[in-house]
């Protein structure tokens, strides 16, 4: 049976990363490109996104036409950094063939799953999409809109474009934590509404130690490689069992969090679903309080990413259900008379 385009499309945000550069060489652009550009992990903008549109939904502020574009430009703004980051990873020669970025999924130069004409005219499209949407925003909020573009833009200029990039000072962790905390959901927030609010940037914060996790994790998975590279991410600095202990500090502190914002009545009691995620958190937690096998166990997809799928599968199920939590706290506000 044949899969269709569409499906292929759809194929690329589904699932785990895409190890088979071969079956990836074989499909479309569109899809090699959005397999490039590692869509499957797209979902914690999108989700970044709905976060903002429910908070602003919950306050009685809320313009689809806005979260529309909020949600597009936030999607739009991770494809691009993700292959920025292989860009700059490839000319600095850190994507060798030995190195766990070459190993858990296609990279769009090194595999040469992509041309230069296909990768030129793919950020192309993006970039003018993005610009597009933050003219848009910059005309309608005003200063506020300079702000967070400027913020957004600088970060992701200096997390892997820069001479001294974050990621090689430690500070790559905390920049995630700011871009998917305050920058994504603070910033979509004030996009939608017109105006910022101090308890939607700490409502921000749970799901942004969630993202924190996923790249710290993903970093304790290759510190060997990168501290052999000079490349001084937070794990390598720190040293392993501290960056396992921080990442398990960030999963209570997620729950820890959300409990307070409910308590402080700042979001409604329905955010305690993210407890439907707690099972996960857990798993997430034995996996951390123990060393990573030695190879990967049969059938597992993804290797040598062990803390980061951990981490990754964890904060997708905190998203929905945190989502789904807001989303029936908007409603019931909303019946109420």
């Amino acid at each position: 049976m044949t899969t269709s385009k569409p499906q292929l499309w759809i194929g690329a945000f589904t699932g785990f990363y895409k190890p088979d550069v071969q079956e990836v060489l074989g499909l479309d652009a569109v899809s090699r490109f959005l397999y490039s550009a590692r869509s499957v992990i797209l979902v914690i903008s999108a989700q970044a996104a709905l976060i903002a549109g429910l908070l602003a939904m919950g306050a009685g502020r809320f313009s689809t036409p806005d979260f529309l574009l909020v949600l597009i430009g936030f999607v739009v703004a991770h494809m691009i950094s993700n292959l920025s980051n292989d860009y700059f990873g490839f000319k600095r020669g850190h994507d060798t063939p030995d190195s766990p970025r070459m190993r858990y999924t296609v990279h769009p130069l090194a595999s040469g799953v992509l041309n230069t004409r296909t990768l030129v005219t793919g950020l192309a499209i993006l970039a003018a999409i993005g610009i597009a949407i933050t003219v848009y925003f910059v005309v309608e909020r005003g200063w506020v809109a300079v702000g967070f573009a400027v913020a957004g833009v600088a970060l992701l200029f200096l997390y892997d474009a820069a001479p001294t990039p974050l990621k090689s000072i430690g500070l790559g962790e905390v920049a995630t934590l700011l871009v998917w905390g305050p920058l994504m959901i603070g910033g979509g927030y004030a996009m939608i509404t017109g105006g910022l609010n101090g308890a939607v940037i700490l409502a921000s914060v749970p799901y942004g130690l969630g993202v924190m996790s996923i790249l710290t994790g993903k970093h304790v998975d290759q510190m060997r490689f990168d501290s052999g590279r000079g490349i001084r991410t937070l794990p390598v600095l720190i040293g392993e069992p501290a960056a396992r202990a921080l990442i398990i500090a960030s999963l209570l502190a997620m729950y820890a969090i959300t409990a307070l914002l409910i308590v402080l009545g700042e979001i409604t009691p329905f955010a305690a679903a993210i407890v439907l995620a707690a099972p996960r958190a857990l798993n997430a937690i034995q996996i951390m309080s123990r060393p990573r096998p030695a190879t990967a166990p049969p059938g597992y997809v993804g290797w040598p990413l062990w803390y980061h799928r951990a981490c990754l599968v964890h904060n997708r199920l905190f998203g929905w259900v945190f989502i789904g939590g807001l989303a029936f706290g908007a409603v019931w506000r909303w019946v109420q008379p």
